[in-house]
C-alpha cells in the first residue's frame, strides 16, 4: 500500500487542521510551530518499520494519527450514549493525546527513528521496509514523545500523559501498573486511556486489514478437479460384491 503525493500533503492539512480546531491557548502555536519545524520528516514518516505491523510506507505516520482522532471523537460518543462520566476530561485533552499518542517515533531533534532498510534480504524476506536509527538511543514511544513535548515547551495536563504513556493498553506491560490494578483508589480517574487505546488499536487493526486482507482472498476459484476414471476402474476390479461394485461406481 502507498499514498500519493497528493494524499500525503491532505492529510498533513488535516493534521494541521485537528491542532487548529481542538487546541486552545498558548500551546495551540507553540504545538503548530513544533510539528512545522519537522514537518518534512514527520509528513513522511512511517508508522511502523516492517510490513506486517501497520502503515509502513512514507506519509503512513499522519495518516494513522488521523485515523486516531476521528476514531477517538467517534468512540467517545458511544461511551457519552452508555454514560460516561464526561466530566472527567475535555474534548481537547482527548485530541491532544490522540495527535501525539505516537509521537516518540519522530526519534530525537536531530536523527529519525526510522530510516530506510539497507539489507535487501531483510527487506524482500522480512518485510522490514525501515530499520532503526542506531544514532537515536533507545526509549520507549511514549517516553520519547512526552520528552519531545516538554523540550519544546509544549505542556500537558495529568490526563493526557497518561493516556500518551498508556495508549498501548496491555500489549505494552509497562502499563500493567496503571490498567491492571483492582484497589478503586489505583485505577485511572478518567475513561480517557481506554478511549485512546481502543482508537488507536481500531486504527492499527483496519489498516492491517487495508494492507493484508486483500492479499489473502484469491482473486479466481481454483480449477475444478477432473475425476479420475483410471484409478476408479482399478478400485472396482478388486470389489467381488457386485452390490457394493454398484454402488461404489455411482459415487
Amino acid at each position: 500500500m502507498s499514498l500519493t503525493a497528493e494524499q500525503i500533503q491532505s492529510n498533513w492539512i488535516e493534521f494541521l487542521g485537528n491542532i487548529e480546531k481542538y487546541i486552545t491557548g498558548e500551546r495551540k502555536q507553540k504545538l503548530l510551530d513544533f510539528y512545522k519545524k519537522y514537518e518534512e520528516r514527520i509528513s513522511l514518516m512511517p508508522a511502523a518499520h516492517k510490513k506486517e505491523y501497520h502503515n509502513s510506507f512514507p506519509g503512513g505516520y499522519v495518516d494513522h494519527v488521523n485515523r486516531v482522532v476521528n476514531a477517538s471523537l467517534k468512540i467517545y460518543d458511544v461511551w457519552c450514549e452508555f454514560e460516561m462520566d464526561r466530566s472527567t476530561f475535555t474534548i481537547e485533552e482527548l485530541v491532544f493525546s490522540a495527535i501525539n499518542h505516537d509521537l516518540g517515533k519522530m526519534g530525537d531533534e536531530n536523527n529519525a527513528s526510522y530510516i530506510p532498510q539497507t539489507d535487501k534480504w531483510r527487506r524482500e524476506k522480512l518485510g522490514e521496509e525501515y530499520m532503526f536509527n542506531k544514532e537515536v538511543p533507545f526509549s520507549s514511544v511514549p517516553d520519547r514523545g512526552l520528552f519531545m513535548l516538554q523540550s519544546h515547551g509544549v505542556s500537558y495536563s495529568f490526563n493526557e500523559m497518561l493516556a500518551i504513556q498508556t495508549h498501548d493498553g496491555l500489549y505494552d506491560d509497562a502499563n500493567a501498573k496503571y490498567l491492571k490494578v483492582f484497589m478503586p483508589e489505583q485505577k485511572p480517574r478518567t475513561s480517557l486511556p481506554y478511549i485512546l487505546h481502543q482508537a488507536d488499536l481500531m486504527a492499527a487493526r483496519i489498516e492491517f486489514e487495508k494492507e493484508w486482507l486483500p492479499k489473502f482472498k484469491s482473486s479466481t476459484p481454483p480449477p475444478p478437479t477432473k475425476p479420475n476414471t483410471s484409478a476408479k476402474k482399478k478400485a472396482l476390479s478388486s470389489v467381488s460384491s457386485s452390490g457394493l461394485k454398484n454402488m461404489l461406481d455411482n459415487l
